[in-house]
């Protein structure tokens, strides 16, 4: 059985001399692991095509449960050799973020959108990776059912305050009068403003907000805080990014 997909490789893994292993995340499957044979040859028209954070063009064998690249064409490698460190670690980060909240059993266009629209961001250099960063965290835990309430105080309704707080453990918020402090954080107005944009603007716009850096550095931090505490695990990737960071 032939199967045709547009697929991101997200991670790959050596098999013997001249093998992949690689986790694609599709179009129209979800995430599925694939054998690439013989994409570590140099003669190897699968090779680019399969290696990570490319994405291609697949055709696909199809036996019981498992996947064999039979042929692939690339429609953009978004690094290289000669990518910088802190920009590939971030990409990576995105990576294992996606194959960890990835919805089972299920499809995503938006996901495999918003990955790659972030990498695109990050290669370009058009917006700041504390930015990137911030965006990709937040609507990843949007899209995989942890999305923040952000409209009003979870209280009485107020909508803006001079400080608001945001409550990692379910997403809500609350004004200044109903705010306990207990595992909350106070929010800004701009910072509060910009993880709305985030979450309710159109697609196409959420990449169009402006912050001092100070306060992207500030977003960023609140939003990394947030998907830790559902994942309720590390991210290696995360970690790496975070030691070599300017």
């Amino acid at each position: 059985m032939k199967i045709k997909t547009e697929a991101l490789v997200i991670r790959e893994k050596s098999i013997g001399d001249n093998d992949r292993l690689v986790t694609l995340m599709t179009d129209n499957m979800g995430i599925i692991n694939a054998f690439a044979v013989g994409a570590k040859s140099i003669k190897s028209r699968r090779g680019a095509a399969s290696s990570l954070l490319s994405f291609s063009d697949f055709t696909l064998d199809k036996k019981k449960d498992s996947y064999r690249i039979s042929e692939a064409s690339i429609k953009r490698v978004f690094f290289d050799v000669g990518s910088d460190i802190e920009s590939l670690s971030l990409a990576q980060y995105f990576c294992e973020l996606s194959e960890y909240f990835y919805p089972l059993d299920e499809y995503s266009k938006e996901f495999l959108r918003l990955i790659l629209n972030s990498l695109h961001f990050i290669t370009t250099k058009e917006k700041s990776l504390n930015m990137i960063k911030a965006i990709t965290e937040l609507k990843i835990a949007a899209i995989s059912g942890y999305e923040p309430n952000l409209i009003s105080c979870s209280g009485c309704g107020k909508f803006e305050d001079s400080s608001m707080f945001f409550n990692f453990s379910d997403g809500s918020l609350y004004c200044s009068s109903c705010a306990d402090n207990g595992g909350m954080i106070q929010l800004s107005p701009d910072i509060l403003k910009a993880m709305r944009h985030i979450l309710y603007s159109d697609f196409s716009k959420i990449y169009s907000f402006s912050l001092s850096e100070n306060n992207m550095k500030k977003l960023s931090k609140v939003t990394e805080r947030y998907i830790l505490y559902h994942a309720e695990k590390n991210f290696k990737t995360l970690d790496f990014y975070n030691s070599i960071k300017q």
